[in-house]
């Protein structure tokens, strides 16, 4: 009988996360500037350890140069890095961009592959950026979790925390999957403009309010 209070408990609170996020974030923007699949693989690739915002203030310059693979390969690594050295990590950034191009080139006939296991086989992409470019590029229902998400569903009691792996196993089974697309970008959203992780009054959140675990 617990085990079901405490189930059914969590569903309520789920949904009413969810009706927070809709009136508070409403359909949210996907926050990287892209044209198609390969310039948003590139971007997201670029926003690791990095802000969304310098990102978009990047790449305008880089795909003025190259936005499709066969251009970007015309580019020597040093070319690349120089462009996008703002972003951190340049040096490795650089060669995954140039050497995933390749890539995609040589084994995908110059396309972004819709299928999670080949975009992970990619240099520099791990299992986030390949979620978020599965989602956002094809549509495929997928729940990226990045560090805003991870610090979010732990603050909401919604997982253990103990990994990023875990936390998108919980959510995955706690929302409904038609609603993971949108959710993962609500919560990233709210968590920029209303619940950071330092200086936060959770009293004044409109789900840490409530919602909050400790």
């Amino acid at each position: 009988m617990t085990n079901t209070k405490t189930a059914l408990e969590l569903s309520k609170k789920c949904a009413r996360i969810q009706n927070v996020l809709d009136a508070t974030i409403g359909v949210p923007d996907i926050p990287l500037d892209h044209t198609d699949a390969y310039t948003l693989l590139i971007a997201v690739l670029l926003s690791a350890q990095c802000t969304d915002v310098r990102v978009n203030q990047v790449t305008p310059q880089l795909f003025a140069r190259a936005h499709t693979p066969v251009e970007m390969v015309k580019l020597s690594v040093d070319e690349i890095r120089a462009i996008i050295r703002p972003c951190g990590l340049s040096p490795q950034k650089a060669k995954a961009i140039h050497a995933l191009s390749q890539i995609l080139l040589d084994e995908h006939d110059g396309h972004v592959p819709n299928d999670l296991e080949a975009l992970e086989r990619l240099p520099g992409v791990g299992h986030k950026t390949a979620q978020v470019v599965m989602a956002q590029a094809f549509g495929v229902a997928t729940f990226p979790v990045d560090t805003h998400i991870h610090r979010l569903a732990a603050r909401w009691g919604l997982t253990s925390g103990q990994s990023v792996l875990q936390t998108e196993r919980d959510l995955k089974r706690l929302f409904p999957e038609r609603d993971w697309n949108k959710l993962h970008l609500q919560i990233i959203w709210f968590g920029r403009k209303y619940c950071p992780a330092r200086s936060h009054d959770p009293g004044a959140c409109p789900i840490c309010a409530w919602a909050a675990t400790g």
